[in-house]
C-alpha cells in the first residue's frame, strides 16, 4: 500500500513541531535537531519538515511504498509516460536508508518514490552540497527538470 509523502522546509522547527502536533493531534514519530516526521494513518501520509531548505515551503511530494514491487511499478509508470527518471538506488537521507527514484512533473514539482529499508543515525550521506552547512539540502531536484548528468545514481537524498 502506498503512503502519500510531503516534505516542507521550515524556518523554525520548534514552532512548526508544536503547530503540526496540534493540527494532526499526534506526536511526531521522529524528531531531530533539524527534522521531524509524522507517520499518520488517517490520512495515510508521511509528513516531514526540516530546516535544511533554501526557503520555507513545500519542497517535494511523493509516495512511500511498502515493498520493492510497488517501487518498481511506479518506475515503470514513469518510464511508460516518457518521464525523466533519476534512479538513486539505495541511499541515506532524512534519517532513513531507502531505495528511491525521482521524477519531475510539468510544473517542475519534484516527486520522490521510495521504499524505506531502515532508519539511519544521520540526515544524509553522499553528495550534499555542503555537509557542514545547516541549510544544506539532500533531497531531489529543486524546481527544475531532473538533470541525470548532475546527480549521479547512489547520491544521498531524503
Amino acid at each position: 500500500m502506498k503512503r502519500f509523502h510531503i516534505h516542507v522546509h521550515v524556518d523554525d522547527l520548534a514552532a512548526s513541531v508544536t503547530f503540526y502536533t496540534k493540527l494532526f493531534a499526534a506526536e511526531p514519530s521522529r524528531v531531530e535537531a533539524d527534522y521531524a516526521k509524522w507517520m499518520l494513518d488517517d490520512p495515510r501520509v508521511n509528513f516531514a519538515i526540516s530546516t535544511r531548505g533554501t526557503k520555507a515551503g513545500v519542497d517535494h511530494l511523493g509516495f512511500q511504498v511498502d515493498n520493492p514491487d510497488e517501487l518498481a511499478e511506479l518506475a515503470q509508470r514513469a518510464k511508460a509516460a516518457d518521464m525523466a527518471l533519476l534512479d538513486q538506488g539505495e541511499t541515506t537521507c532524512c534519517y532513513a536508508r531507502s531505495d528511491k527514484h525521482w521524477i519531475v512533473d510539468p510544473q517542475g514539482i519534484a516527486w520522490e518514490h521510495f521504499h524505506t529499508l531502515d532508519s539511519a543515525a544521520v540526515y544524509g550521506a553522499g553528495n550534499q552540497p555542503s555537509q557542514s552547512s545547516e541549510k544544506s539540502a539532500c533531497c531531489g531536484p529543486r524546481g527544475k527538470p531532473i538533470d541525470v548528468a548532475v546527480k549521479p545514481a547512489g547520491s544521498a537524498c531524503c
